[in-house]
């Protein structure tokens, strides 16, 4: 399973490379970045989510959806709890955004791609409780962690947005054994191979607007990086060994959690006049960092697994 992360994450190296070339030579611009983004998000994010509910009805994949939901609130309580534990208020130091990036991961653009390598429609059928568990706690605690603001409208809003939906008429499809037909099934399909390349051209071309010189002289992108790749996921490891938990369970929320620091963390720092240049400078370390980490994390968990059982 190690093997078939490193290489899903040399292919999603590969593959932001091609963004970040081609925003350097002009063919993508920023605004057109955004756009993409807009569409990974709202359409084929949710279509991927969507099509992994379109599957056969077995009571040991609600087992196992529930499951998941059960460990994604654990794991998001440690995570929580780590960040605050490990990441100190200091004068000069930007803890929010250090705090807020140890904590939420990308999820999505990561997430998916990589558990779908590992275990395919029914990993990402198990992702959605974590991306959920996600959603509702990003909007809540993560928005009042950046902008200090207690804003009911941001709850309301992600419980309205199309990943949120997405995950509402997929489970009832799913319960209601309601499939779709063969041509709309296929054109989804299309939709949902389009999440990996689209998702890592985006991630490539975000990168590339960030200065490396300015990220190679801040020590809080280490310090987070290192909270956000490695310590955090170890500890979750640790744990999760601890418990008669279903392997493709364990590894999907791990993975989920261990991903690189969520892009949101730069948006909320632009609506809010935060330092969104700290916290993308964080973003691009992370993603740059994850292909190496998220190999070990994987690794490990299966050395430590092995070593238990």
């Amino acid at each position: 399973m190690a093997e078939t992360i490193l290489k899903q994450t040399l292919v999603m190296l590969i593959l932001m490379l091609i963004g970040a070339l081609s925003a350097k030579t002009g063919l993508i611009s920023a605004s057109a970045n955004k756009d993409l983004s807009k569409f990974v998000l709202q359409v084929v994010n949710p279509v991927v989510i969507f099509m992994s509910y379109q599957t056969e009805l077995k009571a040991e994949l609600v087992k196992k959806l529930l499951l998941t939901f059960a460990l994604s609130a654990l794991a998001m309580a440690v995570m929580l709890a780590g960040a605050y534990l490990f990441i100190r208020p200091r004068e000069g130091r930007n803890t929010e955004i250090e705090r807020f990036s140890s904590i939420y991961s990308n999820c999505g653009f990561m997430g998916i791609p990589l558990v779908n390598a590992m275990f395919g429609m029914e990993g990402v059928f198990c992702l959605t409780a974590f991306i959920t568990v996600f959603n509702l706690t990003v909007w809540t605690h993560g928005v009042i962690l950046i902008t200090g603001e207690k804003d009911v409208k941001s709850v309301l809003k992600v419980l309205r947005s199309p990943t949120m939906i997405a995950i509402a008429v997929g489970l009832l499809a799913f319960f209601l054994k309601i499939r779709l037909p063969e041509i709309p099934s296929k054109a989804l399909g299309y939709i949902s191979e389009l999440n990996t390349p689209l998702a890592m051209v985006v991630s490539g071309v975000t990168i590339s607007q960030t200065s490396f010189a300015g990220i190679v002289k801040k020590t809080g992108v280490y310090r987070v990086c290192f909270s956000k790749l490695i310590l955090l996921p170890f500890i979750l490891i640790v744990i999760f060994s601890l418990l008669p938990i279903d392997e493709q369970v364990r590894m999907t929320v791990l993975v989920a959690a261990a991903a690189p620091p969520a892009a949101m963390c730069t948006l909320l720092c632009i609506r809010s006049g935060k330092d969104s240049l700290y916290a993308s400078e964080i973003f691009t370390a992370g993603t740059i960092l994850s292909v190496i980490t998220l190999p070990i994390v994987v690794k490990f968990t299966e050395y430590l697994t092995k070593m238990i059982s």
